[in-house]
């Protein structure tokens, strides 16, 4: 079977991948090269006359392959550790939240918007991921990938995690959770309808995960499973908040941050006359800037890069409000004439550090500083000021504890939704999984019929001219269309009816073992993988 060359592999490396995966103590760090499964991974007695056994084997094969230049593909194929060709790929989700992990680690793991092309891109060129995306929030940093391997796919994502963050592995591991398969499509539907945030039923999360599909349109790695699995997951977000009142009364995070400072507030002082700055003018910061004069308060400064963004907040509030515009150069004098300072920014480095704010005038009690973006605009070492108190993300669970009997009611009457979408998504994906049998059974008989034609036309006692050439190639080819006519039919499938995909799934597994068709899938899963290096 033609492959390509950038398959093949030298015997030694081959050799000395199986000796480094038998003994693990002597093997570097680094994740063993595509389609190479641990020797240690399989279910089998780990003896060393087990071990002696396969490297002997292992050495045989390699050996076999110098004289009948054997590709390391047609090895992996034919190898006893070969185990994709007998599971499909996974989906798996690598994540950090706020249920999970404390803000200084998400915003040290935080990607930008405008990062996301890239960390996919980065993503897919791992040896056992196919398909990528990333979900990264102030409450949560999740990436979702297609894996080929489970095992390998987790370790591999989690040690790019901690290349990127500088944070070690051993630390990510013991805040990170790990979901699989349907648990994913379970845990994205949840997230999606706002069941999974912070605040129960909030909105943004939704047009976070609307966002995640626009900036993968187009990017390669945002392949058909992730993409089909967040745009059910948009559907699933509109339906729960559609069919139910979970979005009734709910807050936002934006919208805890205004009552977590209102609650702060000495009893001396009020919305109304509370000094109120507000640094950035996005999405949360319009928010924050509207809920406070919700809330009773007509008069704010904003600072932001432009003024555009704070004319339109303007245009949209009630004519007694009052907001002033201060350029970013003139944040630090604005916030010394402030009791509170809201941060709602994309800078990826602090904006308020300690030695900044002493240099602050005194207020009568202390600054707040609300700090609800992550990476966080206030450092840390804020708080050790005597004069100044400040709160982030993790802090607004205080406002949203109250009612939870109600949020529980709530969560009820969305669960009923995600099951029934869960399924529908879940039988979609098995859907899929007929398209490659379908594809490989029609390219194995074209081979089949171009091998038997060549075959026939040295037998011609006479040249057979194109016309005649086409018409028996139109004879075997319709024979064949007619022999396939059923097989085909029993491969397709939309995956609504539970017991016809069931059946499906069982054609098109005797289909495979019949033909060997999964050889050739496992081959191209490979080649792609190696086409992106």
């Amino acid at each position: 079977m033609a492959v390509s060359s950038a398959f093949a592999a030298t015997p030694k490396k081959l050799e000395n991948l199986l000796s480094n995966q038998l003994n693990p103590s002597s093997s570097s760090s680094s994740p063993a090269p595509f389609g190479v499964i641990g020797i240690r991974d399989l279910p089998m007695n780990n003896n060393n006359r087990t071990k002696r056994g396969l490297i002997q084997r292992a050495r045989c094969e390699i050996s076999n392959s110098k004289s009948t230049s054997l590709s390391a593909l047609e090895l992996l194929k034919s190898s006893a550790i070969d185990r994709y060709t007998k599971e499909r790929s996974s989906i798996v989700v690598i994540g950090l939240s706020i249920h999970t992990a404390p803000v200084e680690m998400r915003e040290k793991l935080a990607i930008p918007e405008a990062e996301w092309p890239r960390a996919i891109a980065e993503l897919c060129g791992l040896n056992h991921i196919e398909e990528a995306a990333v979900l990264s929030t102030c409450n949560r940093m999740e990436i979702y990938v297609l894996a080929l391997s489970q095992h390998r796919g987790v370790k591999e994502v989690t040690e790019w995690m901690s290349k990127t963050s500088g944070i070690p592995v051993s630390e990510i591991c013991q805040h990170r959770f790990l979901l699989y398969n349907k648990d994913v499509t379970q845990h994205i539907f949840e997230v999606s309808a706002g069941l999974d945030s912070l605040v129960l039923g909030e909105g943004q999360i939704l047009a976070q995960v609307k966002q995640v599909v626009k900036v993968g349109q187009g990017v390669n790695g945002f392949g058909r499973n992730i993409s089909g699995l967040f745009k059910h997951a948009i559907t699933v977000g509109k339906r729960v908040r559609t069919e139910t009142n979970i979005a009734a009364g709910a807050v936002s995070v934006s919208s805890a941050a205004v009552e977590l400072a209102l609650m702060k507030l000495p009893e001396s002082s009020h919305a109304s006359s509370a000094k109120m700055l507000v640094i950035g003018a996005g999405k949360m910061g319009r928010l924050v800037i509207k809920h406070l004069v919700a809330k009773g308060c007509t008069k704010m400064v904003v600072v932001n890069r432009s003024e555009d963004k704070v004319a339109a907040i303007r245009e949209e509030l009630p004519s007694g409000v009052e907001i002033i515009y201060k350029p970013l150069d003139e944040m630090l004098s604005c916030a010394g004439e402030a009791d509170v300072v809201f941060t709602s920014t994309a800078s990826e480095t602090p904006l308020f550090l300690k030695e900044q704010v002493e240099t602050l005038p005194p207020v009568r009690d202390a600054r707040l500083f609300v700090d609800i973006s992550v990476p966080r605009n206030v450092g840390s070492c804020v708080a050790e000021i005597d004069g100044a108190r400040v709160y982030n993300v993790d802090d607004l669970k205080e406002v949203v504890a109250a009612n939870k009997e109600d949020r529980v009611r709530k969560a009820m009457e969305a669960q009923a939704i995600i099951t029934e979408e869960s399924k529908h998504f879940e039988a979609w994906r098995d859907s899929l999984e007929t398209v490659p049998t379908i594809k490989k059974l029609r390219g194995y008989t074209e081979r089949i019929i171009a091998a038997e034609v060549e075959k026939f036309l040295p037998k011609m006692s006479v040249e057979m001219n194109k016309k005649t050439r086409k018409a028996v190639d139109d004879l075997i080819r319709g024979i064949v269309n007619k022999l396939l006519h059923g097989p085909m039919q029993h491969l397709r499938c939309d995956g609504s009816d539970s017991r016809t995909l069931s059946e499906t799934l069982e054609n098109m597994q005797a289909l495979n073992r019949m033909y060997g068709l999964d050889a050739e899938i496992l081959e191209e899963k490979i080649r792609a993988k190696v086409e992106k290096k």
